[in-house]
């Protein structure tokens, strides 16, 4: 074994979204890191659907960008559309997303990590830990070099074991394209780590000078483009639009007379998929009565032909794909300029993670991303960016960072990962958050900028660029709750058209904002100061006012919760010496080990009896 020359604070091993964040928060926290991967080429490399951000997945990127990560900078450079979903819902359940240009995406990506103060890149394949008395300071590569380092940050993406399947046709790769990894896995099995198998796939990639756009709905981008990152003034890109397609019977009947040549159904497939991202084949077979599934046929980037339908994964042969994709109307003559398949990949149980990322086994090993389970570029980007500052955190002797369920979408997803585990490809939803209106897309920088600040990833100017939004925000609150509109020296035109020309005593302006049909704007014909605010002030005094009593319901709702989140449980609590807990319950904690009583009490099957019973335990034992 050659030991290289060097050693390391942090390591974070491959490239993907997770290593990329991860590698650049270390780095940034100044601590010495090596990112390695692969392949450096496919650095940041979008594997599937080349865009960012989608339902919940868009609140997720703003707060990486909040707390100082990259992501939300990176798409903004290299968006070639963007769009706000939901926008006719209410402000809790929003999320913005951007198709990419997926070539210039993973440069601009690789540039900023090249660019980056104490941070190396290099090329190789991890097969094994340097670990000694249960702490890991180093890993192995199948080149048989030794690197040193203080931490690890494990970020393997589908590449542990993968295995790519095209019909009954199946072969070894992390990716199309690219080699897996195949020691790593082995090793971390051997080493009493807990490694599953799943399941994720992607469509083809179809050739966009032989598909007839004529027949296919356009859906252009928003005007004016909304940007993700906090620090982004302005996007100036041309955007290009997407088309919508529809799939038929023809489609379907199509995908039910080849199963038995479907890796899904033929039984070849051992891994769980993703419930959330469906194949064709599934879809038709799930459900038999729907007449047409729908499809956004998206461009890969400006300077290529091949486009991305979305929706349309599928591990059929190759025969088949041709026959399915050419009955969709516009897509009659169209070839496949890269085929779909499916991946077959291992993973570790989260449940051997503590909220940090480190693992429960290893001391200063961290998981972050595909490996815990997750699918999608934002959730492993999250994680990425919670182990690299963690990892950063346990070199500078700091203790460790885990956001709460009220703090951050990220907050939620780890939470979930590491008390309840998971058996399929976990996906975000603004669904699995409890406080939603509290993790709003539009107010991440309230929420998590000042943390990033003092962590060392956030820089002056981005801070004072948000304190100064923060003192505007608190200061017209202030004047909304203390102006009041008299009805003797009112704008007669204004109170008539808002019903107004009744009333008697003054009114707030608060008050008047808080009714359904009066919004910031209306405001500036009693003071047209509010005129000169930023869009994003006027936003978020609008919101906070109109949604100010379901907002102080939910913050009531998190300091009960935060009595149980602040009970932490002995790393090696006993719980078969617990009278009163059934053996279910003893079970349970057993093998899900929570690390507060909070999480305890998420575990399905924990009672309240049995809560309240480790509470009066965990108190007599603190306070003998």
């Amino acid at each position: 074994m050659i030991i290289y020359d060097k050693k390391y604070d942090v390591i974070v091993v491959g490239g993907g979204h997770a290593g990329c964040e991860a590698a650049l928060a270390s780095a940034r926290m100044g601590c010495s890191t090596l990112l390695l991967t692969m392949n450096l080429d496919a650095i940041a490399m979008m594997s599937c659907n080349p865009s960012v951000g989608g339902q919940a997945k868009g609140q997720i990127v703003r707060e990486i960008d909040a707390l100082g990560g990259e992501m939300g900078k990176n798409i903004d450079a290299t968006g070639i559309q963007f769009r706000v979903l939901n926008t006719r819902k209410g402000p809790a359940v929003r999320s913005s997303r951007a198709q990419a240009d997926k070539r210039h995406y993973r440069f601009r990506m690789k540039e900023v990590l090249e660019k980056q103060q104490n941070l190396d890149l290099k090329q190789g394949e991890v097969t094994g830990l340097w670990i000694e008395n249960g702490q890991v300071y180093g890993i192995d590569t199948v080149a048989q070099v030794r690197y040193a380092s203080k931490t690890v940050v494990l970020t393997t993406g589908t590449f542990m074991r993968g295995l790519i399947h095209i019909g009954l046709t199946h072969y070894s790769g992390g990716r199309a394209g690219d080699l897996p990894s195949i020691g790593l896995s082995d090793y971390l099995k051997n080493i009493g780590f807990q490694v599953g198998r799943l399941k994720t796939g992607t469509p083809a990639r179809l050739d966009g000078r032989t598909i007839d756009f004529s027949k296919l709905e356009p859906q252009g981008g928003d005007n004016p483009p909304h940007p993700f990152s906090f620090s982004t003034k302005k996007l100036e890109c041309e955007q290009v639009p997407c088309y919508i397609a529809y799939t038929n019977s023809k489609s379907h009947d199509i995908i039910r007379s080849n199963l038995d040549r479907s890796p899904l159904y033929s039984g070849i497939i051992e891994g769980i998929g993703p419930r959330y991202c469906p194949s064709i084949e599934d879809k038709v077979v799930r459900f038999p009565d729907k007449e047409r599934h729908q499809t956004f046929i998206e461009p890969e980037g400006k300077h290529t032909t091949e486009y991305y339908p979305s929706g349309l994964s599928t591990s059929l042969p190759i025969d088949v794909q041709w026959a399915f994709y050419r009955s969709i109307k516009g897509l009659e003559n169209v070839e496949i300029m890269r085929p779909a398949y499916a991946i077959e990949y291992d993973y570790v149980d989260p449940l051997e993670l503590h909220g940090s990322l480190e693992t429960k086994k290893i001391r200063s090993l961290y998981h972050a991303g595909q490996i815990n389970g997750t699918s999608g570029y934002e959730e492993a980007a999250g994680q990425g960016l919670i182990a690299g500052i963690n990892a950063a955190l346990r070199v500078k002797g700091k203790g460790t960072l885990v956001l709460g369920r009220n703090e951050a979408y990220i907050g939620v997803m780890i939470d979930d990962l590491v008390t309840l585990g998971t058996k399929e490809p976990y996906r975000m939803f603004t669904s699995r958050a409890e406080y939603r209106l509290l993790l709003r897309e539009d107010n991440a920088d309230l929420r998590l900028r000042e943390l990033g600040h003092k962590l060392g990833l956030v820089s002056e100017e981005e801070y004072k660029t948000f304190q100064e939004k923060r003192k505007s925000i608190e200061e017209n609150l202030q004047k909304m709750e203390t102006s009041k509109i008299l009805p003797s020296e009112a704008d007669p035109e204004f109170m008539d058209k808002f019903g107004l020309s009744d009333i008697q005593n003054s009114i707030t302006f608060e008050h008047l904002l808080k009714r359904p049909d009066i919004c910031i704007n209306d405001l500036t014909a009693l003071d047209p100061s509010f005129s000169s605010l930023s869009e994003e002030v006027k936003e978020q005094v609008e919101i906070q006012i109109k949604y100010k009593g379901y907002i102080d319901r939910q913050l009531d709702q998190v300091k009960r919760m935060e009595k149980m989140e602040s009970v932490n449980i002995p790393v090696n609590f006993n719980y078969s010496a617990v009278s009163g807990l059934t053996a279910e319950v003893r079970e349970k904690l057993e093998k899900f080990r929570p690390d507060t009583l909070g999480k305890a009490a998420r575990i399905q099957g924990i009672t309240p009896a049995a809560i309240a019973i480790l509470s009066i335990i965990i108190k007599a034992k603190s306070n003998p």
